[in-house]
């Protein structure tokens, strides 16, 4: 069983300041495999912010799988937007827009959705999915595979349809092929998890969309800070959700799911 701890939407330049070294030691506590971050670490992709964002990063366990989101294009510098948009991520937090980590039981993939031409939503583009089909399809289907993104593939009927991922559908049939497990996101600062069965009618396979909410924004959007840790085998995946709870100055476990796979997607576990 492998554990991953999944943070998303940090966003510095708009952080709690009291929750971040609770974090960080609730993090090391829970002796993650590895640690995934799925986007937004700034607020506005300021230099200041990303050098606090990357100062942060490197206070958690290594390794690490993170990728950029919508906020951490520039948004009012249009030069930069349209020209350069992932230039100070890229100087800041790392060059490679598509980090991978593996090792013997598990696999995470990371592809970056944040766009300069839309001002919030975000796509993959068909050489980002040939990317997945070249680096997935041909790891063995015994490993947990993962994939990281910034905006979710799959959401909560309540919300609204614009927030998945552009080109969502030719993604989600080219995860069906190398066989993805997991589907790892996070901006709409709110905690779900679900089987993707219901949206992608695609024979014979469902990934379970995971969600997490921010995990150290003040922009809270209803929901305390919060953060996932996954325990996952193949067929098997557990969602624990640690929350911050200010009485007790520390983020605390506040629900945990349970899912197996079966024959019609994942099936929920009591």
């Amino acid at each position: 069983m492998r554990k991953v701890v999944h943070l998303s939407d940090l966003h510095f330049g708009r952080v709690d300041e009291r929750l971040q070294q609770p974090l960080v030691e609730r993090v090391h506590a829970l002796e993650p495999d590895v640690v995934v971050v799925s986007g937004d670490l700034t607020q506005r992709a300021r230099d200041g912010q990303f050098r606090e964002a990357r100062a942060f990063l490197d206070r958690l366990p290594a390794p690490q799988v993170v990728v950029p989101g919508n906020h951490d294009v520039p948004l009012y510098n249009l030069f930069d937007r349209f020209l350069r948009p992932l230039t100070r991520y890229r100087r800041h937090i790392q060059r490679d827009l598509s980090p991978m980590f593996r090792d013997a039981e598990l696999v995470v993939l990371g592809v970056n959705t944040a766009r300069s031409l839309v001002m919030k939503n975000g796509r993959v583009n068909a050489q980002q999915i040939g990317a997945v089909r070249q680096a997935l399809c041909k790891i063995d289907s015994q490993l947990v595979k993962v994939v990281v993104t910034h905006h979710p593939f799959d959401i909560g009927s309540a919300k609204s349809h614009e927030e998945v991922v552009g080109r969502a559908a030719e993604a989600m049939a080219t995860f069906a092929q190398c066989g993805v497990d997991v589907l790892l996101a996070g901006h709409l600062h709110t905690s779900d998890s679900l089987d993707t069965g219901d949206r992608y009618p695609l024979a014979g396979y469902e990934a379970l969309a995971v969600s997490a909410g921010t995990a150290t924004s003040t922009r809270g959007r209803g929901e305390a800070n919060a953060f996932n840790l996954l325990r996952l085998e193949k067929g098997l995946v557990e969602v624990e959700r640690f929350e911050w709870q200010p009485e007790r100055a520390g983020f605390h476990a506040a629900g945990t799911q349970r899912f197996a796979r079966a024959e019609r997607g994942w099936r929920p576990l009591a």
